[in-house]
């Protein structure tokens, strides 16, 4: 284990005294080389997320067959293997201790992979000081058999979400996971298909790629975790998964891969990439907005008091009172405790009350957003003169 560590310390120290900082970011590019290499060559605190589908150190000891012989098309690769699991960790640490460097404070990783290799990768996250938000299961609906009947079928990937630093602001997009549930909470496992058919690239009659992701995995990490023209990183780029739906969801990515033929085929996939148009991918999370509250609406005038509000589309009625809070019978409260009351379950005023406009009835949640157009929640800060020191009273 002393070994182990001396060793560590000596390559970070190699690594981190070798680096050539660059002016700019290679945005939408991808970058051919090593990647602990070409990572170290980035400027710090740059990206803000990085997805990584890392060698996964199979450890296959022979060949797959099939019930009828033939053989199976396993990922035997000479980059997934690896000498020992010393070797494999030295390794793991390095690209990750490289990753972090360039991820900004407020950034996150993904990291994907199998038994094999997922649960020292996450150990090695944590001594790092990642700090785990979700492990995230990739239910394959179509996964491949075990053919020879010695353990059950492999049928999920896990993917370990983290940001760079515990306590710090993040991206996390809940209102777009939300509505890409049908309006529920999205759960941490994913049922999602391989890549085949018509997504699985192909050179010459065979996979471009041994390992290519499903494009609809990569746009759950993407929508749930970065924003419009935020910078992705994939510092295993393969078959170009990540570039093709960064580009399509208008983020810059930058790859990195070293073997030539997946960046030839990377990159013809992307080229073919058209991206949304914009005004599709503007999709506010509601906890970024400006907080507008219910008096605010009185203040500006958009309501009145002694206005009356109508609860699930008329069912029943309630006063505006002065301070605003409503008045519904004898009960009085906010718009979200006096919901809470009426249904006898935690209840968001905004969405359940409606007002009156020319005849018919609207959502007061479309006042709130009127509300913000016109700033009625702008705070106002007192100026205080310079070397003026302000006295609490008492």
């Amino acid at each position: 284990m002393n070994n182990f560590k001396a060793l560590l310390k000596w390559k970070y120290y190699r690594i981190k005294n070798s680096r050539a900082m660059p002016t700019t970011l290679p945005l939408n590019q991808i970058l051919n080389g090593n990647c602990i290499e070409i990572l170290n060559t980035l400027p710090e605190n740059s990206v803000d997320l990085v997805f990584a589908d890392p060698p996964y150190n199979l450890q296959l000891q022979n060949d797959l067959y099939r019930p009828n012989m033939s053989k199976v098309d396993a990922v035997n690769n000479k980059w997934d293997k690896f000498s020992s699991f010393e070797s494999y960790d030295i390794f793991t640490h390095e690209w990750l201790s490289a990753t972090r460097r360039v991820l900004k404070e407020t950034g996150t990783i993904w990291v994907i992979g199998s038994y094999h290799n997922i649960y020292r990768v996450g150990a090695i996250m944590q001594d790092l000081g990642f700090w785990i938000l979700n492990d995230v299961i990739w239910l394959k609906t179509n996964p491949m058999p075990n053919f020879r009947g010695v353990r059950f079928t492999n049928a999920h990937e896990t993917m370990i979400w983290a940001q760079k630093q515990k306590g710090t602001k993040y991206t996390f997009n809940h209102k777009a996971m939300k509505a890409l549930n049908d309006d529920l909470q999205m759960r941490s496992d994913w049922v999602i298909p391989l890549a085949t058919g018509k997504e699985r690239l192909k050179s010459n009659g065979t996979k471009a790629h041994p390992t290519q992701k499903p494009e609809g995995l990569l746009y759950r990490v993407l929508l749930s975790s970065t924003n419009v023209g935020d910078v992705v990183l994939d510092p295993f780029f393969g078959s170009g998964t990540t570039g093709a739906v960064a580009k399509k969801l208008g983020r810059n990515f930058i790859g990195i891969e070293r073997d030539k033929k997946y960046i030839k085929v990377a990159q013809k996939r992307i080229d073919a990439v058209t991206q949304s148009p914009a005004e599709a991918l503007e999709l506010p999370e509601k906890r970024n907005q400006v907080r507008v509250p219910f008096g605010a609406l009185l203040e500006s005038g958009l309501l009145k008091a002694g206005q009356i509000l109508y609860f699930a589309k008329g069912k029943r009625e309630a006063v505006i009172l002065a301070n605003g809070h409503l008045k519904c019978g004898k009960v009085i409260g906010s718009i979200h405790s006096l919901a809470k009351e009426l249904t006898n379950t935690p209840a968001n005023g905004w969405d359940m009350w409606f007002y009156k406009e020319n005849g018919k009835l609207k959502v007061i949640d479309e006042l709130r957003e009127k509300g913000r157009k016109l700033k009625v929640a702008k705070g106002y800060k007192l100026k205080v003169p310079k070397g003026y020191k302000l006295k609490v009273a008492g």
